[in-house]
């Protein structure tokens, strides 16, 4: 199977096979990823990534046949449709500065408790919702609307339509009915044709359209709808241990920290919390919230690549084991650490601003945001704790932040419990399962699927090392203003 996987940094497909004690992905084919300026705009080149899409898809081909595509990716992006399937221009990037005040305009007409007990979705300035309405006047020429995985299907298909985990992201999906929440859309002057039928994961979009099969030297392959948002699959591929009680971290640019439920938490607590109720596979709901991730580690990397100066990830994150231990800390969280642009410089802003001195080494700068994420984690895992009236006995890692040591030890410490740190590649790993169950293997369910995770790649282990002191201390410091 291509397991179609896109980050908001690089994009890859990987070669996935499963069967009876077998679940295995390999690298195919990777290709940057990221946003592109054009004007005073933030743009996906999303013709480049189908183009590296199909060559990826080709090169599994090439390695011993394909019986199945899948695609995951961020959620929230869109591309616009005419009324001929024509795309009507590039999608904007989520960290795009158009949807500015959006949000506060609103729920001036659709109060934020409303459209969180429609929708169970934190609000985030960037949800498809404020998209929309951020270019509502365009939409008059918009025939349909479709996510960036469901727009790739539709390109490799011809058919239209929106699967259900990325769906639930938009802010426009009725996450009790589990359909689309028409008229909260068209109260904020969104025409309700925009929203394409839904569809399940595992459901078969359609075979591989035979012009584009032809071209590529291609059979008619299926294409399979998946978990389409990559934390979908991601949490697929959580090895838990049945009736295990356990949080994850989908590690990556952001990290998704929450629990599994059986049915949406839309309590005033939860609202005011910001947590947000996304659909996963068989109709589980992703009740988390985005914390923003190494997103800051990797942009801080870049800005002293920028400056010329050699940022080795391993050499950093050794340096910051051997700094001091909550030195500093930042809210990872804050408005100021979404935008690309200067992290270390931000870092040390933030710091003087809760009246702590600002990291000047390396190793500070790298310890202070591991530090700082390990933090967010805590917080967030201990209030899914209490919105839900569960107990969390073990946090499941996956996702690129599983390879990072310093970060998986600090978090079990922060969190008090332990971290079971892997499978890296659980976007894929998650995608791979929902095709092979569609193609006939026996994998009825989450239990079954996480069992062949836990027997093929198994975690890793990190205990809490008893030296949990010191992160009250930490969090409390985030509240204290300037002296200055």
């Amino acid at each position: 199977m291509a397991a179609v996987d896109l980050g908001a940094s690089s994009g890859r497909v990987m070669a996935g096979s499963a069967g009876p004690g077998h679940l295995a992905v390999g690298e195919a084919h990777r290709f940057p990823n990221g946003p592109v300026r054009a004007g005073s705009t933030l743009y996906w080149d999303v013709l480049g990534i189908h183009r590296e899409t199909l060559h990826g898809i080709q090169a599994v081909q090439a390695g011993g046949g394909l019986s199945g595509i899948g695609i995951d990716s961020w959620a929230v992006d869109y591309g616009l449709l005419d009324g001929s399937g024509a795309l009507l221009g590039n999608p904007v990037h989520y960290r795009d500065s158009r949807t500015d005040g959006v949000p506060d305009r609103v729920v001036k007409t659709i109060p934020a408790r409303e459209l969180y007990d429609v929708t169970g979705v934190q609000q985030l300035p960037f949800n498809t919702l404020y998209q929309l309405v951020s270019e509502v006047d365009r939409l008059t020429s918009a025939e349909t609307m479709l996510l960036i995985p469901d727009l790739l299907g539709y390109w490799l298909t011809g058919k239209v339509g929106a699967e259900r985990t990325n769906a639930s992201t938009t802010q426009l999906y009725d996450v009790r009915a589990r359909t689309w929440a028409v008229d909260l859309a068209a109260r904020a002057g969104i025409p309700p044709r925009l929203l394409p039928p839904l569809r399940e994961p595992g459901e078969r979009i359609g075979t591989l359209l035979p012009e584009l099969a032809a071209d590529l030297a291609l059979p008619p392959v299926p294409v399979i709808a998946v978990g389409s948002h990559d934390t979908a699959s991601a949490v697929v591929a959580v090895p838990a241990e049945p009736g295990a009680r356990f949080a994850y971290i989908s590690s990556g640019t952001w990290s998704l920290v929450g629990l599994e439920l059986d049915a949406p938490e839309l309590g005033d607590a939860a609202f005011a919390a910001n947590f947000t109720n996304e659909t996963g596979v068989d109709g589980k709901i992703r009740f988390l919230r985005n914390v923003m991730g190494l997103w800051v580690l990797t942009e801080t990397l870049r800005t002293w690549a920028a400056r010329g100066e050699r940022a080795d990830l391993a050499e950093v994150l050794a340096e910051a084991a051997e700094a001091p231990p909550l030195a500093a800390v930042v809210d990872v969280d804050a408005p100021a650490f979404l935008p690309p642009g200067d992290m270390p410089f931000r870092i040390a802003r933030a710091c003087r601003e809760t009246g702590q001195r600002p990291p000047s080494t390396r190793g500070e700068i790298v310890r202070c945001i591991v530090d700082s994420l390990a933090l967010a984690y805590r917080r967030t895992v201990r209030r899914a704790a209490e919105l839900t009236g569960r107990t969390v006995d073990v946090v499941h890692v996956v996702g690129g932040g599983a390879r990072n040591e310093l970060l998986c030890r600090l978090t079990a410490d922060a969190c008090g419990v332990p971290v079971l740190a892997g499978p890296v590649e659980a976007a894929a790993l998650g995608n791979v399962l929902v095709q092979a169950r569609t193609l006939g293997e026996d994998l009825p369910d989450l239990t079954a699927m996480r069992a062949l995770v836990r027997r093929t790649h198994p975690p890793r282990r990190y205990p809490p090392s008893g030296r949990g002191d010191g992160w009250d201390a930490a969090e409390a410091r985030l509240q204290r203003p300037s002296d200055s």
